[in-house]
């Protein structure tokens, strides 16, 4: 959510915000800015009637200490009548107020600076790209045959117990997925961020606070009984883990790591590219999430991203780096990475991380903020947040990208000590 105070004095600023995201109309900002101006109006006449009414009071009191009965009496209806006033616009600033602040979520983030305009991917720019795409000397198979030959998922037995997206992982499949996972886990414990375990539910408030509603119900499954909804992405509970707190300067950064399963209805994602692990309704993320002070907050978005990175170079897979364009970096974000690897046996680019800097967007909408060491009020702090890393398309591009000609797959090296194995098949 954006301050109000910064939409009262760049409207032009967040009406171009609004189209270049593709948000919807720059209208939009008129009619908060209407709002926020009878709403102001409804709060100080508010205010100086009940100063007019309180003053009112005392000389009730006086009157009738005075034994001036009559002119008492009269002052006590015209205070009555202002209570009822009070009460009228004590209702009408509430309402006007509630409507302020739910048109207030429909406002995306101002795209940072340097981020490149664009209207889709196409515009997104390829700032980076790390390791040579390999060169075999047969045919390379997509992932799918290689996990069918292996016997590493079970897409078919998945579909029959839940439906299509949720599959099983079997054998050296589960045993592949476990230690991406706590290869990952550990990675990011070297790196100073703190474990979290977190739920795998959340409510509207929580979604509200990072910003999935009212933006993307479309894409949680909602447990309607119980007003809850499956995570899309451990960033929703983690960083509601400080909503309404106030957090002491000196305790910032606060780093996070978190693995889960993440749960994607994947609405309108028909006539793409989702054959094998390339899109599921269930899947496994180490998700990275940092808390920090505003003056800080790109110099961690660089230090994110080189921790999401690391891990891709530890694996030797070829990636490629994207500044995300205005238009397709997503409503809550201000800068956003994503990360794509190589994937051989598809001929594809297949994203694996995305790294966000949200700047107060979230924090403010969650009420997350720190106390100044040197005093004063609290301040808004900065929130990020990256994959480190979504482990289908990791999967995917790791089976292909070490397949070998005998139809073996090799594991990379730095992987082996969480595997306990070298290789999968012959």
């Amino acid at each position: 959510m954006l301050d109000i105070q910064f939409i009262r004095d760049n409207p032009s600023l967040v009406k171009d915000a609004i189209q270049k995201k593709q948000t919807g109309s720059s209208d939009l900002v008129d009619t908060i800015l209407e709002l926020d101006t009878s709403w102001r109006k409804a709060v100080t006449a508010h205010q100086e009637l009940k100063t007019d009414s309180n003053a009112a009071a005392k000389q009730i009191g006086f009157l009738m200490k005075s034994g001036q009965q009559e002119t008492a009496q009269a002052l006590i209806q015209q205070n009555a009548d202002m209570k009822t006033r009070l009460a009228t616009l004590e209702d009408e600033s509430r309402t006007l107020q509630v409507e302020l602040e739910n048109l207030l979520l429909e406002v995306p983030n101002v795209p940072h600076a340097s981020v490149p305009l664009g209207r889709t991917e196409e515009d997104n720019e390829v700032v980076y790209e790390w390791g040579e795409k390999p060169v075999f000397n047969f045919t390379p198979l997509p992932h799918w045959e290689l996990i069918e030959e292996h016997g590493l998922v079970d897409f078919d037995r998945g579909a029959k117990v839940s439906g299509a997206g949720f599959p099983f992982y079997r054998g050296l499949g589960a045993r592949l997925q476990r230690s991406l996972i706590q290869f990952f886990l550990d990675s990011a414990a070297r790196r100073d961020y703190t474990e979290i375990q977190p739920p795998l539910v959340i409510n509207e408030d929580s979604a509200r606070g990072t910003g999935q509603l009212p933006d993307k119900e479309d894409l949680m499954y909602e447990a309607k009984r119980d007003g809850l909804y499956l995570i899309p992405t451990a960033e929703v509970p983690v960083t509601n883990l400080h909503r309404d707190e106030i957090i002491a300067e000196e305790e910032l950064p606060i780093r996070y790591c978190a693995y889960t399963p993440c749960f994607r209805r994947e609405a309108g994602s028909h006539g793409k590219t989702v054959r094998g692990l390339n899109r599921l309704h269930q899947f496994d993320k180490v998700e990275l999430v940092q808390f920090v002070h505003p003056d800080a907050s790109y110099e961690a978005l660089e230090s994110l991203r080189e921790d999401a990175e690391a891990l891709l170079v530890a694996l030797g897979l070829p990636y490629r780096r994207l500044l995300m364009s205005t238009g397709d970096m997503g409503f809550t974000q201000a800068k956003k990475y994503d990360l794509e690897v190589w994937s051989p046996g598809q001929q594809q680019w297949l994203e694996v991380s995305s790294i966000s800097n949200f700047e107060s967007f979230q924090a403010r909408r969650m009420n997350i903020r720190y106390r100044p060491a040197a005093g004063g009020k609290p301040v808004v702090l900065h929130t990020l947040n990256g994959s480190g890393l979504a482990l289908p398309r990791i999967v995917a591009a790791l089976l292909e990208h070490y397949q070998q000609a005998d139809g073996s797959i090799s594991i990379p090296q730095a992987l082996q000590p969480w595997t306990g194995f070298q290789t999968i098949g012959p």
